[in-house]
């Protein structure tokens, strides 16, 4: 059976009757009712009484039926036709929409439609309150208005520094700092190499000495380190100058180091028989007739006397922590081992810089972890902390640190913080050493 709207179709029961259509909203309805848009219920007698004063909210518009239709009414009589209603709103003339009232109980930003003040300018304060109320969830916030691609830009200027006007703090005196820790692979090269560079493009004066016989630093800062050429080793062994040792970084101006070679690594044995074993490179440091703002020694994962010459040449340690617990077993031995060079050989050292790096925030340990070790030495943790990135592994195979290879990667950003937040405790404590 056709359905066209009625609920008693003349086609099928025969029925001359009026049809009713399942759109009409009250009782009081006929076809050849009043003028379309025209409601003819009785106003509400009640909305004096009410409270607000406010009459209910009129009927939605009705879907008229009207004229012929051709063929389809027994006895030649003529049967309403159902008229779509996108159809009447292209010949009808816009109805004027009540004002939005500035909040609707039970209805959301979303909900609230926003009107045409010009199609009703009585109600214009009221639409124009309701536009400024309505926010589209498609609308960018402020950190969100920029692409990636610029924000990564934007990060990657600031690293780079390319007109050197912005500079990090320099201190009064010369800090010394050791990056050691006896636990191989926890990030002492990458540490080094980085926090250097990024110190070097914002107008500090750094020297990275290598001493650890793999060399590793040297490749990162792309310093030839092939047997013959001269050394770390040179120094501790022959007392050459630091000065003709020292290569300029090729690209960072302000970047000086001090390779190593294979040699280096029979420097341990060879170093049990010399006058004062343990203060060679500390004296090769004090002789270097430059001044530098900061020089950062990269020890090898051992606590042999490599290690200890760095100790006692250095006024600060920074220690790189990997989010593991393995690389907590052996933190009780190192600072033992640092306390004994301060009572014995240097007193000035302290341990004054805790980096956590390889940080993964998916797993429960990479936290646990970071609150232990907070917990345990409190403000000397840097608030930076540099997490696990590709961008950070890639780079050493270019020659370059991650500052230079990709300097908008979370990598980069990282190690920018944490030299940052080095360069500012610098100025707070001033180190009282000479240069």
């Amino acid at each position: 059976m056709h359905d066209d709207g009625r609920y008693d179709d003349p086609r099928v029961t025969g029925s001359t009757g009026d049809p009713v259509s399942r759109e009409t909203d009250y009782p009081s309805w006929a076809p050849d009712g009043p003028p379309r848009g025209r409601s003819t219920r009785p106003p509400d007698r009640d909305a004096a009484a009410r409270p607000d004063g406010v009459a209910p909210e009129p009927p939605a518009p009705r879907v008229t039926f009207d004229g012929p239709r051709p063929g389809n009414s027994p006895g030649g009589r003529a049967t309403p036709i159902r008229r779509n209603a996108s159809t009447l709103a292209r010949f009808e003339s816009p109805v004027p929409q009540q004002p939005i009232p500035d909040s609707v109980p039970g209805s959301t930003p979303e909900s609230v439609p926003v009107t045409d003040t010009s199609a009703s300018p009585a109600g214009s304060h009221g639409a124009a309150a309701a536009k400024a109320a309505y926010v589209s969830r498609e609308t960018p916030t402020r950190e969100e208005d920029d692409p990636p691609l610029a924000m990564e830009a934007m990060r990657a200027v600031q690293i780079l520094n390319p007109s050197g006007e912005v500079t990090m703090p320099r201190p009064e005196r010369t800090r010394v700092m050791c990056v050691a820790n006896q636990k191989g692979g926890v990030g002492k090269t990458t540490t080094t190499v980085n926090l250097a560079v990024a110190l070097a493009l914002h107008g500090n004066r750094v020297l990275v000495v290598d001493l650890d016989p793999q060399g590793n630093a040297s490749t990162g800062l792309n310093v030839p380190h092939h047997t013959g050429v001269p050394d770390v080793y040179d120094c501790l062994i022959n007392s050459v100058p630091l000065e003709e040792v020292a290569q300029g970084v090729e690209g960072i101006p302000n970047l000086w180091c001090v390779p190593a070679t294979i040699d280096l690594a029979g420097a341990e044995i060879e170093l049990v028989s010399v006058v004062a074993r343990e203060s060679r490179l500390s004296r090769a440091i004090d002789a270097y007739p430059g001044q530098f703002d900061y020089v950062f020694i990269d020890c090898p994962p051992s606590l042999g006397l490599l290690t200890v010459n760095a100790l006692v040449a250095a006024q600060e340690v920074l220690i790189p922590i990997q989010c593991e617990y393995y690389a907590l077993e052996g933190l009780n031995q190192l600072i033992n081992n640092i306390n004994l060079v301060r009572q014995h050989l240097n007193p000035k050292l302290d341990v004054s810089t805790i980096l956590l790096t390889m940080y993964d925030r998916r797993t429960r340990l990479a936290d646990a972890v970071e609150q232990d070790v907070r917990n345990h030495f409190g403000d000397k943790v840097l608030q930076a902390v540099i997490p696990r990135n590709v961008r950070v592994s890639e780079a050493p195979s270019y020659g370059q640190s991650v500052m230079t290879y990709d300097p908008g990667s979370r990598g980069a950003t990282s190690y920018f913080e944490a030299a940052q937040e080095i360069a500012e405790r610098g100025v707070k404590e001033p180190v009282n050493r000479n240069a």
